[in-house]
């Protein structure tokens, strides 16, 4: 499970002298291997098409063997497979700090192997604070995305094996003068979930909760539920799928009721909708807006992820509710035009035109 020593504990004096404005718990580092694969691929991978479902390192490396027999070309005529830090929590956070020069950093742990090295040098590279990242002896997690010729995505991440943050490892001072606390939902790491709000909050932190995937939302919806209903989770994301699962709803699922739902737990729900845009809410104010750039999608991997960068950098500007979501579309229709959930210099530069297009000011980068 990771319980390997510690080879590094950050300190005080490695860190910045001001605290990250945005804090991402990602427990366990995680490097993607994103391909496009063609249909036949992804009928012989277990599992549901278009979900995230936990594999073995075994099925893991099966699964990249069958990738590099069937690929497919790059549009871009860059290589067809990307390797990259990756999820959820560090897509977000990453492109907070890259793409609108907020400040930001990792809290977890990584693996002493090549996976762990690459996931520093990528966040490092984005400016990313890493000195709440802990380096251990043993496996950085992995996670194999499969992006078909539609630009949807299939995630099989391995995780069993891979080092990780535990509940006991969390201080205060890795909260201390930080404003957002960044959380991807996931049972198997409910107990540092809990843990981390829990001192976060004592530290006067807000909570973004992601709702991770619409299995994970199925299968452990009685404990999600329970976590909403401590009224620690300040602000949720939820996609079309997510939001489905969490009220229930079958042929005539309706999102506006999974909004009124989240909003009974949280002063901020935003559920994402594809193609469709998004609808928010913050107190009785309830805005929906367009999707941007879904005409030129190549890859939907870190949509939802960087459409939260957006929202939240929002948040910490204090913008509108509305313009909020705008600056989150802007910032979604960014990744979507390349494949892998990190955003290429070019599609920064696509984001600002489209943010200024839309009488959104851009953000204030510092060389």
């Amino acid at each position: 499970m990771g319980a390997e020593a510690e080879q590094q504990q950050p300190g005080r004096a490695g860190r910045a002298a001001d605290p990250p404005a945005v804090l991402g718990l990602q427990v366990s580092a995680l490097i993607d291997h994103v391909a496009h694969v063609d249909w036949s691929l992804l009928d012989r991978v277990p599992g549901d098409r278009g979900g995230s479902q936990q594999v073995s390192f075994e099925e893991l490396n099966h699964i990249l063997n069958e990738v590099n027999a069937l690929i497919l070309p790059s549009s871009d005529g860059l290589s067809p497979v990307r390797t990259m830090a990756g999820g959820s929590v560090a897509n977000t956070i990453r492109g907070l700090s890259a793409g609108f020069g907020i400040s930001t950093g990792i809290i977890g742990a990584r693996g002493d192997d090549d996976q762990g090295v690459l996931f520093v040098k990528n966040m490092s590279f984005s400016g990313v604070d890493l000195t709440r990242l802990r380096a251990k002896k043993g496996h950085t997690a992995q996670c194999a995305c499969l992006v078909d010729a539609s630009g949807n995505r299939t995630m099989r991440p391995c995780l069993s094996s891979a080092v990780k943050l535990q509940a006991n490892e969390f201080t205060r001072e890795d909260f201390q003068g930080s404003k957002w606390l960044v959380v991807r939902y996931a049972q198997q790491n409910l107990g540092q979930i809990v843990e981390a709000i829990r001192v976060a909050k004592e530290e006067g932190l807000s909570v973004s909760l992601d709702l991770a995937s619409f299995e994970m939302v199925r299968d452990y919806r009685s404990q999600l539920i329970a976590l909403l209903e401590t009224g620690n989770i300040d602000l949720c994301f939820a996609n079309e799928d997510e939001a489905r699962e969490i009220i229930g709803e079958g042929l005539t699922f309706d999102p506006e009721e999974a909004l009124a739902f989240l909003s009974k737990y949280c002063k901020w729900a935003v559920v994402t909708l594809a193609s469709k845009g998004c609808l928010a809410k913050h107190g009785k104010q309830v805005v929906q807006v367009p999707a941007i750039g879904e005409s030129n999608a190549v890859d939907a991997t870190g949509a939802g992820d960087l459409f939260a960068s957006g929202f939240l950098y929002g948040l910490v500007k204090g913008l509108p509710l509305e313009e909020c979501c705008k600056v989150g579309a802007c910032s979604g229709g960014s990744v979507i035009r390349a494949l892998g959930g990190e955003v290429r210099p070019e599609n920064w530069q696509w984001m600002y035109k489209q943010m200024h297009a839309g009488g959104l000011v851009p953000p204030e980068l510092k060389n």
